[in-house]
């Protein structure tokens, strides 16, 4: 029984098809029309494109650009008092105006006290330097005066030697007058015995005996004196060499006094130099001191450094300031440039010197500025940001990289200072410029 439906089912398809349509004929101007439109449209295209390619290709822009300059910060030296402030916000100066004035009543009397030391200082200098040959003349004397004292204590010590020599011999002398007066004084007392037993026998006479008996009383005293004479001599041989000792010590007292002179006078005539080089440091030092006491005087006056436009003023009368403190800013609007962030992919034809043609926003396209690249970048933005980024952690996306560009105006473009630093601007680098010589 399937196999009789089946045709059946078959009818039925075939019957529920819809009948094929016929294909109509292609037109073949139609066609043809169709290409000439799409080859004239290209061929449009093409021309117009031309231009416009010849246009962008030699030129790079960017709006992430804008006019930077130098903000001169205004900080006192010193710290002090504000007494005067002459400036205003927004107010134009010229190089060397006052600016701010601080109380100069500390550093006058700092000032004066630094001359009044520079003046010790420089008479102390001079006593130095009178004393230093008078130190030299002084220990000279010195020493000639030890040396002469030296050769006369030698002489002493050679005189005396020479009088204990001579009492020597006097001592010597007396003990042979001596034993010759003993000599002669036995002698006697032998005759005077011989003439007493002689006397007696009255083989003698009284004459000869009272003869004999002087004879020995005058060797006794010969004998006497002999002694007496003796003691003298020793006595003057005892002072002789006392005297000698004294000289001998004299001597050794001026040699040590000559040696001491010799050794001292170079520490004496060296010590006079450093006191007179000292002196001489020491005015050095107070001169030091009264220039910076002068300098401090001189910083109690704020003056601008450059010609420039105030901004930013902190100073007012009254208040106290400390070395360092920011009172105000100073923009200088003859010197400013372009810092534009050129996409890393816009620099492959650019060149330092190439002129650029600057649009500022606030003045829009009636007022252009004439430039040319002074610089590019060691390094892009990011690199040179606080967090740089770091592409190791193996999430790495890639950006493009912006390149930091230093676009500096042409002499005279900013006479007018129309240039603020912050302004917005469009730099437009023309790359086949060259250098700036193509103005």
């Amino acid at each position: 029984m399937a196999d009789d439906q089946q045709p059946q089912g078959g009818q039925d398809s075939a019957q529920k098809r819809p009948p094929e349509r016929k294909k109509r004929p292609e037109d073949p101007r139609r066609k043809r029309t169709v290409r000439l439109v799409a080859l004239a449209v290209l061929v449009v295209a093409i021309i117009a494109a031309i231009p416009i390619w010849a246009y962008y290709s030699v030129r790079e822009s960017t709006d992430d650009a804008q006019v930077d300059g130098h903000l001169i910060p205004i900080s006192p030296r010193i710290s002090g008092v504000i007494i005067t402030v002459l400036v205003n916000d927004n107010q134009p100066v010229k190089a060397g105006d006052e600016l701010v004035r601080l109380d100069p009543a500390d550093f006058q009397v700092a000032q004066a006290q630094a001359e009044a030391n520079l003046a010790n200082a420089e008479a102390s200098t001079q006593q130095s330097e009178v004393n230093l040959p008078l130190t030299n003349i002084s220990t000279r004397s010195q020493v000639s005066t030890t040396s002469a004292q030296v050769q006369e204590g030698r002489a002493g010590v050679a005189a005396a030697e020479q009088a204990v020599n001579v009492a020597r011999a006097r001592v010597s002398s007396a003990n042979f007058a001596l034993q010759q007066a003993q000599a002669n004084y036995t002698k006697s007392q032998n005759d005077l015995q011989r003439y007493r037993e002689l006397v007696a026998k009255d083989e003698i006479s009284k004459q000869d005996y009272d003869a004999a008996v002087a004879a020995a009383t005058g060797t006794a005293a010969q004998v006497d004196s002999a002694k007496s004479a003796i003691a003298e001599a020793q006595h003057t041989l005892d002072q002789a060499g006392a005297q000698l000792a004294q000289a001998r010590a004299r001597l050794a007292s001026a040699q040590v006094s000559e040696r001491e002179s010799q050794e001292s006078r170079p520490h004496q005539v060296a010590a006079s130099q450093a006191q007179y080089k000292s002196a001489q440091a020491m005015v050095k030092q107070s001169q030091a001191n009264l220039e910076q006491a002068k300098l401090n005087l001189g910083y109690t006056i704020l003056r601008a450094p450059v010609d420039g436009v105030v901004s930013r003023k902190n100073a007012e009368p009254g208040m106290h300031v400390s070395a360092g403190q920011q009172l105000m800013a100073l923009v200088p609007l003859d010197d400013v440039w372009v810092t534009a962030n050129f996409k890393e992919t816009q620099l492959r034809k650019m060149r330092v010197g190439q002129k650029v043609d600057i649009e500022v926003d606030t003045y829009g396209s009636s007022r252009k500025f004439r430039a040319h690249v002074d610089s590019i970048a060691a390094g892009s933005g990011a690199r040179f940001s606080l967090l740089p980024p770091e592409n190791a952690t193996g999430n790495f996306v890639k950006v493009v990289q912006r390149v930091p560009v230093k676009i500096v105006l042409e002499p005279g473009e900013n006479r007018d200072h129309l240039l603020l630093p912050g302004m917005s601007v469009t730099p437009t680098v023309f790359l086949n410029s060259g250098t700036n010589s193509a103005y």
